[in-house]
């Protein structure tokens, strides 16, 4: 079997003469969203894996496996069809019950993709395109904090400082005994200081996960190096975007993040039980020493957040080339001095102080506060970097005017808001049950939990919007869909059925305007959850004592009513999180999620998931450039949904030489309607356009129906040149002779089933010649 696929991958070339296979077409199969087999892809139940692992794998029929070498063999070849292969990749997103533990690491994954919605401009060195960068590094450093400081929230204050300070509490939960004052008779572990400094082992523990996490899967995914090739002489040096070869090589820059965000989270810990010291330290009457060696730790672990930020603002990526630098000193001492600074701030904080007491809760809302200020100041500067590089070079298809990174930076920081408020809440009422023995969590939490109300009301709106423009899309549809079934006997309650859901794939392209507006709304409230919380001290409750009624009764009702939402919310995302972790049909709908989200490399946060594309796109270059070198035979790429885009994605890696010789077949292609709109500066209308020139041929099917994949839209000839009118769905309207049964609505899916998908590779293959072709334009 080894030799076998080992004699099909190389075609068994020695030498010159005439490659074995280069008559044989190719077709590469690219499957979408959600995953499927490789039997589902070939149609076929025995499939035979020629290269890859479990993982993600090559696949052919079994009676496909030696078609170049005898073109009797095979039902493809004796059909005169092209061989089709099945590349596998469902596993990278969705394997095992391990990844349902993404969904925590969901802020991450949003924050990331905001750093590649930057707007496209024609020159990608000004000084304006780092800056979004940096912006959006800061912000997703700043979602780490928050995590690690939700956690200490939860552990240090909530369960060691008020919790076990507090007899009442501390009798209802026994465990917490021997932190006790009053229940262990002032045991050693019962000083403030050292609560808080075993406390801390739980946020230490999460950050160290955390960083092991990121190194697990950073040795799986950023190390898979790609193709390594020289630049042809009719190769553009100063290709941008997807086509620079250390584009899908982010080794160097996750490890640099990695270390910065693993420091910036212990130094979190460190700053939560140094400073709780400290400032017992310089009440008059502490001792000397302790209140100079707490001015001492201050000051190194701002030094310390000094070179964090130093790292981050630092880009540390090169796509130009493969860059294979570590940075290895940084990568080992900048981890290990924060371990060292963790250890010392520990130290210092358990130190006896017999008169140390923990009456109050710790100040949390300084630290929440001063994380959310910073996150929506970054948001703002953020928009007006991003303004300003749409007004430098505008595409009209561009999504929010080039505000869409922005936009999903803020929804970003506000879930990452939502989940430490939720999981502060619930420990809260979990520790402190139906009694008032502890303050609770910091009141600025209090407040966020409180404008989730006014913010759904808000959605509620903009469902209602959706609802009453679908109807109005569907009459519209109507008419539609009784022109293209022209000459057929009309039912009403089909034509009904087709403009609805024609209707409804339409909602897609008003994604822009939701977005838009919940960020709006979610950066207005969170402004002024911020200033009540700051100005008052209290919660909405008590801030609003003496008010007016209806004053008084709207700030209760929206704080019992966010607090039980937040709570609720948070209980759902668990079990929805233990359902994956059983389920493989729960973790495959998460893994849809995922091949959206994950495709991108982490260029901005390290505990992201990690980017499939980094082993999905090499694992395509391989193949297609070591098919074509051995057999100098034709081949089709063909991708549906998010494969037609890592499909795209692969062919910008190829050489032009090698790439002049791939055809391009898309359908149900997401490349124009959602990435070209959201991600302008990798996938706009240029860059469309060049893959259009630099590829040999390409079609683009799409149906009306379908609300994933479109038109590629582009300028000039080229674009009905690449994109066929949309198909027809269903294929017929009533019963026929040919269609005797009610033919289904496909929408996204079995575009194969249409006669014009066999008709249009047809076409692509007969216009793959052996010659290499040259570069077209289009006018």
């Amino acid at each position: 079997m080894e030799r076998q696929t080992e004699h099909a991958l190389t075609g068994g070339t020695s030498g010159g003469g005439r490659r074995p296979g280069a008559d044989t077409a190719l077709e590469l199969l690219v499957h979408g969203v959600g995953g499927t087999t490789p039997q589902e892809m070939l149609n076929d139940p025995r499939t035979v894996r020629i290269t890859g692992d479990d993982t993600a794998a090559v696949f052919r029929r079994a009676d496909d496996v030696e078609a170049e070498h005898d073109t009797a063999r095979g039902p493809a070849a004796r059909r005169g069809e092209p061989v089709p292969e099945a590349y596998v990749w469902c596993n990278l997103t969705s394997g095992n019950g391990s990844r349902a533990l993404w969904l925590l690491l969901l802020p991450f994954m949003v924050v990331n993709l905001a750093h590649w919605m930057r707007p496209s401009v024609r020159d990608n060195r000004t000084p304006a395109v780092r800056l979004y960068g940096l912006l959006v590094r800061l912000a997703g450093l700043t979602l780490t904090v928050l995590l690690v400081a939700a956690v200490c929230e939860v552990a240090l204050d909530l369960t060691a400082w008020q919790c076990a300070g507090t007899r009442a509490c501390a009798e209802d939960h026994s465990w917490l005994g021997f932190l006790s004052p009053a229940l262990s008779h002032d045991s050693w572990w019962s000083q403030p200081g050292r609560r808080l400094a075993l406390a801390a082992l739980l946020p230490a523990l999460l950050t160290g996960l955390l960083w092991y996490l990121s190194h697990r899967t950073w040795n799986a995914y950023e190390s898979q190096r790609p193709r390594e090739r020289e630049t042809e002489p009719d190769e553009a040096e100063n290709r941008a975007g997807l086509g620079r070869p250390g584009f899908w090589y982010g080794r160097r820059l996750v490890a640099r993040l990695r270390v910065a965000h693993t420091a910036a989270g212990l130094l979190t810990i460190a700053a939560a039980v140094g400073t709780a010291a400290a400032r017992h330290d310089r009440e008059p009457g502490g001792p000397a020493v302790l209140e100079a060696l707490g001015l001492l730790l201050t000051a190194t672990l701002a030094v310390g957040a000094g070179v964090v930020l130093w790292v981050v603002c630092s880009r540390g990526r090169s796509e130009r080339r493969l860059d294979r630098h570590l940075d290895r000193a940084l990568v080992r001492l900048l981890p290990l001095g924060s371990v060292a600074l963790l250890a010392l701030a520990l130290v210092y904080a358990g130190w006896s102080r017999p008169g140390w007491r923990s009456d109050h809760g710790l100040p949390g809302d300084t630290a929440f506060g001063t994380v959310t200020l910073v996150q929506g100041l970054l948001v703002l500067a953020l928009c007006v970097v991003a303004h300003l590089l749409y007004r430098g070079h505008p595409e009209p298809r561009t999504a929010m005017r080039g505000l869409a990174g922005p936009a999903v930076a803020m929804l970003a920081c506000a879930l990452g808001g939502v989940m430490s408020g939720g999981v502060s809440q619930r420990v809260a009422d979990w520790l402190d049950g139906t009694g008032d023995t502890i303050e609770g969590p910091p009141v600025l939490l209090t407040w966020q939990a409180s404008v989730i109300p006014p913010l759904l009301l808000v959605l509620l709106a903009l469902v209602g919007w959706l609802a009453r423009r679908t109807l109005q899309l569907r009459r519209t549809e109507s008419v539609a869909v009784d022109r293209a079934y022209e000459g057929e006997a009309k039912d009403p309650g089909t034509t009904r059925r087709i403009a609805s859901v024609r209707a409804m794939a339409s909602l897609t392209d008003r994604a822009p305007r939701i977005i838009g507006i919940s960020s709006v709304v979610t950066l207005v409230l969170g402004g002024l959850a911020l200033a009540g919380a700051l100005s008052t001290g209290e919660t909405p409750a008590g801030a609003a004592d003496g008010a007016a009624p209806f004053v008084r009764g709207a700030a209760e009702t929206a704080q019992a009513l966010g607090s039980w939402l937040i709570g609720v919310g948070f209980i759902l995302f668990v079990t929805w999180g233990r359902r994956a972790y059983k389920d493989p049909t729960a973790r495959r709908t998460i893994g849809i999620l995922w091949d959206v989200g994950t495709f991108w490399p982490r260029a901005a946060h390290p505990f992201a998931p990690p980017c499939y594309a980094e082993r999905a796109v090499p694992d395509l270059t391989w193949r297609i450039a070591g098919w074509i070198r051995a057999t100098g035979g034709r081949l089709v790429l063909s991708g549906h949904s998010q494969g037609s885009v890592l499909a795209a994605a692969a062919a910008w890696q190829l050489e032009p030489s090698i790439r002049r010789r791939v055809a391009l077949l898309t359908y149900g292609s997401p490349l124009e309607r959602l990435y070209g709109r959201w991600f302008p500066a990798h996938f706009g209308p240029a860059a469309l356009s060049d893959l259009h020139r630099d590829v040999d041929c390409w079609r683009n099917l799409y149906r009306a129906t379908d609300p994933i994949g479109g038109p590629m839209r582009l300028p000039g000839a080229c674009g009905p040149e690449v994109d066929h009118e949309a198909l027809e769905d269903p294929l017929a309207y009533g019963r026929t002779e040919r269609h005797p049964l009610p033919a289904p609505i496909l929408g996204h899916s079995d575009y194969q089933a249409d006669p014009l998908f066999a008709e249009e590779r047809r076409t692509l293959l007969g216009r793959l010649g052996t010659d290499v072709p040259a570069p077209r334009a289009c006018d």
